[in-house]
């Protein structure tokens, strides 16, 4: 099975621990290329997550300009990628995804969790299309340039896109980028929602109604993301899979069971996988991308046929970057 994978934290992971900054077999990742090779990976969206001042701190780690962050999280990467050459090489877009695949290669491609550092300058978007960025989750749990996040707080949560952020995110759909509405509050989802003409996505997001988790789907999201020709990846965070918060617990068969409601709700096509490793603890069953295979068998017992599952785990996101992508 070919699985893609839209989001992991694996940078930071290298970061946080400067004494390894090894992909191919890391004692501080749960993602490598090791471990993707052996779980059948097609592609892994390597995310540059931009951390707080706090936990930088909190780390005993001097803060960092957003600039100095960026370009040593896309270094790791690039000098991984060619470094192992022979088994991996980045894509910035499906077509190289396609062609790596027929050199016998799996495909990393780079992506911006919170867009903070686009500061409100749209050449700053460009700068980071040009360097390799290829998806942007617009906000993380923080107000921004682009808008406001996720939140328990209602009228957080009903705000909508910056003047800026709606300008963006049009033009994101026009240089090809993805806009990935992962961590946006309710409000800036339906401004995005209206804004594209092209598919958009939630990288990496479960369903409301299964899990009331403000980061998660609500079923009338769900239906505008499949009606937009979008996808959302099942994230393995137990906070995003419980109905009860507290639960630590995550299975194959819990991802099965929001994968089938979200694919009953907003359609077949509206379902991948964004696992969050590295960015998620808890009693993992699948804990690492070797073991994605696990998900196979849960998703038949949902009664997914062959063809939606090879949708669920690669088809999808390879369609939507098609798409969207550029």
């Amino acid at each position: 099975m070919n699985f893609i994978d839209m989001h992991c934290d694996s940078l930071m992971k290298l970061y946080f621990h400067p004494e390894e900054t090894d992909l191919f077999n890391s004692r501080v990742t749960s993602v490598d290329f090791a471990r993707m090779k052996a779980g059948g990976q097609l592609a892994q969206f390597f995310a540059v997550f931009l951390p707080t001042s706090e936990m930088f701190e909190y780390s005993g780690i001097k803060v960092p300009s957003d600039e100095e962050y960026i370009a040593a999280l896309r270094n790791y990467l690039l000098t991984n990628v060619e470094n192992h050459a022979d088994l991996i090489a980045m894509a910035y877009g499906a077509g190289d995804i396609v062609e790596n695949q027929r050199n016998g290669k799996m495909s990393a491609i780079l992506t911006m969790e919170d867009g903070r550092a686009v500061d409100g300058k749209l050449e700053n978007l460009k700068r980071y299309y040009d360097l390799g960025f290829r998806a942007i989750s617009l906000t993380w749990n923080g107000k921004n340039c682009f808008g406001s996040p996720n939140s328990k707080d209602p009228d957080i949560m009903r705000a909508g896109l910056t003047d800026f952020g709606k300008e963006a995110v049009a033009y994101m759909q026009e240089i090809g980028i993805l806009v990935d509405v992962s961590h946006l509050s309710e409000g800036g989802f339906y401004d995005v929602a209206d804004i594209c003409r092209k598919p958009f996505a939630a990288t990496h997001s479960n369903s409301f109604s299964l899990s009331p988790h403000q980061r998660n789907l609500t079923d009338d999201q769900l239906r505008v993301l499949g009606n937009a020709g979008g996808v959302a990846g099942l994230n393995f965070a137990p906070e995003f899979l419980n109905e009860e918060p507290g639960n630590k617990n995550s299975t194959a068969a819990m991802l099965a069971k929001h994968a089938r409601h979200m694919a009953n709700v907003g359609g077949i096509d509206c379902v991948g996988i964004g696992s969050d490793l590295d960015g998620i603890s808890g009693e993992l069953e699948i804990s690492d991308s070797s073991q994605f295979g696990i998900l196979i068998d849960r998703l038949q017992k949902e009664k997914f046929t062959e063809s939606e599952i090879d949708k669920i785990c690669h088809k999808n996101v390879l369609r939507v970057m098609k798409d969207a992508v550029k």
